[in-house]
Parts: C-alpha cells; structure tokens; sequence
C-alpha cells in the first residue's frame, strides 16, 4: 500500500538507545481496571491513578528519535528499565529492515507482559520511536514524507461523571471554556436528568457504551433502555462499541451509521470482520503495535470512505504528539479523543489549550509541537 511504502525504506542508524520512566497521577479507572483489562482505554474520570510511560530514545549520528510505551502495568516498565540485558538494537536499518529485527528481539526480557496488548504497546513505541529518527536523520517530517499538510486538529475531552454520575464536571469544564465538546461513557446508572442535561448542552459528540469489554472493572452490558435513550437524546452523537444482540441492533435501525468501534481495531482485518462496513472508526496507534497495519489501516479507511478519528492512551510525553501527527494530516477536523495532557489532570483547570490545536510551525521527524 502507498503509504507505508513512503516510509519503509527509510534509513537510519542507531548507535545507542536510553530509556527515562516516568509517572504522573491522572484522571482515570486504570487503577482499578489495569489488573483485568486485556485491551486498555483511554477511561479518563474523577478518580485518580498513577499512570507509568517509558520513554524511548534511539540516538545516531547526532540526533534522537522518540517512542513512548504505554504499557500500563509498572511491573512491565521495571523489568524493561532494570533489566541489566542490553538491547541489540545498535545497526543500520532501514523502517522495514528494524521491525523485522523487532520480531527477534525479546522487548520484555525476564518476564511475559501481565497482558497481550502490552505486546503492541510496547513495539509501537520502538516502531514510532525508529521513524521518528529516520526523518530527523532525513531532514524529513511525517507531512513531508506523505506529501500532506499539517491541518488544526480538533478534540474532544474524555470524561467519566463519577460515582455516582452528576453533571457536575461537565458544568465545571464548560463554565471554564463554553466551546468544549465531549466524549463520554454512558452507564446504565445515568438518570434521565442527567441525560436531559447533558442533551441540552449539546456539546456530546462520542457516547462510548464500552460494550466490546469482557471481566473487567468498566464493563457496561447490553442496556436496550439505555441505548434507546442515548440514540433519542443525542441524535448527532456517535455511539462507540454498543453490543449488538438481536435486541439491540433493531434500535439502531436506519442509525447504524452512528456505530463506531474503537476496542476491537486493530487492523484491517479486525474491520473487515465487524457486523457490517463502518462509517467510522477509532485510530489508536499503540493498538497497532508496528507501523505497517496502522498505515495500511489508515489507507485502507481512505479507500473505503470509512471516516476516522484519533483516540490516545493517557500519554505522558511524545506519544501525544504522534497521535496529533496522525490526526492531522489524516482526521483533523473529526471529533478526535486526543485531548492536550493536561485535559487528563484529576480537575478541570482553566487556561488549557483550546480546540483546534495549531499545527506546529517547523516540526522535525514524526513531532508535532
């Protein structure tokens, strides 16, 4: 496919690698759901946890190159930045030559990840971490290599409302900027009070169901009375990952172009196996694992008129500016769940960033700041 083929013979060398671990305390379930989740979400709400990232650097000739895993089980991170095994990750390469060379290498040495996502979270920090140095080394940007140009970006803000759920923290973040939108998880404990004040705010773009979660903490079953409600009350809104039992799915009758999928995708194949085409769907990197599925996926939606929108992984650092990257030069005026970091402190705060987001005005390698 042309897009990978831009960028797989892309050379570079790397002559060391470093490796910086940080946490911060965000908003968010993770806490609570990262012991059982096998595919982890962007579950922004107002409890707090300390979310862990390793960032990963690739130096040669000069310059750096910059990855960031969000692999969300600390253990996972110590055994990677303790590990006394280096790496063989010193060579010439060109993008396509180095994830074959990944397939060789143990990114987790001395122990398993708690869980198979962390697989491709991990690799697609490596992977974003080799192109990101292969343009700098190129004197190239992600734009340049794809002939496309860096558009605003626009985003929403991921919130959960609580236990139990209030419109309270909707209020508070549109007191501080009235021209905020919104993605939130719909729960069955959602009043219709509260439903009937967020419709009025009508600001509500995504209504996540979280329903493609199976024995974990956010799992949200089937809830025809719920679905039926949020299908009603928000009629622009796009509903991501409903389950569709043969109850269910009538009730999206003449609506089903409002159904996005966000856990399930993969690649292509994960979309072609949905219940029927999509008209939209979640692009998040890391679930990707190597460059290769995410930019034949991201074509593949071109070709088909399948409409695309950003979602992120609570990044601490770099990995939020290559999710910006992508959304805009390919989605920059969909509804993306890539809202700036600071969105994810444990209370809205004023002065942050406003949507759309500017482009950067001389971005280097796979940046976007």
């Amino acid at each position: 496919m042309e897009l990978y083929d831009r960028v797989r013979d892309l050379e570079f060398t790397i002559e060391s690698y470093d490796l910086h671990f940080k946490e911060e305390n965000s908003s968010g379930d993770f806490a609570r759901a990262s012991v059982v989740l096998d595919v982890q979400d962007e579950l922004p709400s107002v409890p707090t946890f300390t979310r862990p990232c390793t960032q990963i650097s690739l130096s040669g000739k000069g310059m750096e190159g910059y990855g960031e895993d969000v692999t969300y089980d600390h253990v996972d991170h110590r055994t990677l930045t303790k590990s006394p095994a280096t790496l063989p990750l010193a060579g010439e390469y060109s993008i396509e030559s180095f994830s074959a060379a990944l397939n060789e290498i143990d990114l987790f040495p001395g122990r398993p990840p708690e869980r198979k996502a962390s697989l491709f979270y991990r690799r697609w920090a490596f992977e974003s971490a080799a192109l990101d140095l292969a343009l700098k080394q190129a004197g190239l940007n992600l734009a340049t290599i794809f002939d496309r140009e860096y558009d605003p970006v626009r985003f929403v803000v991921s919130n959960r409302l609580g236990d139990p759920p209030t419109f309270d923290r909707i209020a508070t973040w549109l007191e501080l900027d009235s021209n905020l939108e919104f993605k939130l998880d719909a729960t069955s404990d959602w009043s219709a009070a509260l439903i009937n004040d967020l419709a009025a705010t009508e600001t509500i773009r995504i209504l996540d169901f979280k329903g493609q979660y199976r024995g974990t903490m956010v799992d949200q079953p089937p809830d025809p009375i719920l679905y039926r409600q949020i299908i009603d009350q928000f009629p622009d809104a796009l509903i991501e990952d409903p389950v569709l039992t043969t109850e269910t799915r009538l009730l999206f009758d003449g609506v089903d172009h409002r159904i996005t999928w966000d856990a399930p995708i993969t690649g292509i194949q994960s979309i072609e196996e949905l219940p029927f085409e999509p008209d939209w769907v979640n692009i998040k990197p890391s679930r990707f694992g190597a460059l290769k599925p995410l930019f034949d996926t991201i074509e593949y939606c071109l070709d088909h008129d399948i409409k695309m929108y950003g979602g992120g992984q609570t990044e601490l650092g770099v990995g939020r500016q290559h999710i910006h990257a992508l959304a805009s030069l390919f989605y920059p005026s969909s509804p993306n769940d890539i809202a700036p970091r600071a969105y994810n402190r444990p209370e809205p705060t004023p002065g942050l960033p406003t949507s759309p987001l500017s482009p950067p005005s001389n971005p280097s390698g796979l940046e976007w700041r």
